[in-house]
């Protein structure tokens, strides 16, 4: 008996600033073969301006409406792994629609590594306040249930590179099996 393919879905990486979305969605889209898309990057090459810029001139409910149309017909709908920017997910109704469209799996860090990894970069509109640290523990309070409602989670604290991309490899493999029977 001949083996179904199984289709190619979308592999979307959510979750907080700094935890390694576009790092490991590059990664991991070259060990799959797949296209790489950072919808951030995505976002500021259709606008022609940087996230910072959106939001300080069109603030962050019109980028938050950029994010949204962005996923629901700006990608390929299979063979692409999506790093989400930090609020994407966050959005009502967006998680069921990621989930509609692919695999969606949540990485996670603790506050102290997203502090550190953020630091070094300051195209960060919503940390661009007094205290950074305080504003990240905030963010993250809020955001973290909602980021638990994905597919999967997988912690990229003080683990070694190529452990955490063989994890996201074998936990996409194993959902997008599940979802296609």
């Amino acid at each position: 008996m001949e083996e179904k393919r199984q289709p190619m879905r979308n592999l979307y990486l959510i979750g907080f600033m700094g935890v390694g979305k576009s790092h490991f969605g590059r990664i991991v889209s070259d060990a799959l073969n797949y296209q790489f898309f950072d919808t951030d990057h995505v976002i500021e090459n259709n606008e022609e301006t940087t996230i910072s810029e959106i939001f300080k001139y069109q603030g962050e409910d019109y980028f938050r409406k950029l994010e949204r149309d962005l996923i629901e017909s700006g990608l390929p709908s299979e063979a692409s792994v999506v790093a989400c920017g930090g609020g994407l997910a966050t959005q009502e109704g967006m998680m069921d629609t990621l989930k509609s469209k692919g695999v969606v799996i949540a990485l996670f860090a603790s506050k102290e590594t997203i502090l550190e990894r953020t630091s070094r970069n300051k195209n960060r509109p919503l940390l661009d306040v007094d205290n950074p640290e305080e504003r990240i523990s905030q963010m993250m309070d809020e955001r973290a249930p909602k980021y638990l409602g994905a597919d999967a989670s997988i912690a990229t604290d003080g683990r070694v590179v190529s452990d955490i991309m063989h994890h996201i490899i074998r936990t996409y493999k194993t959902i997008n099996k599940a979802k296609s029977s």
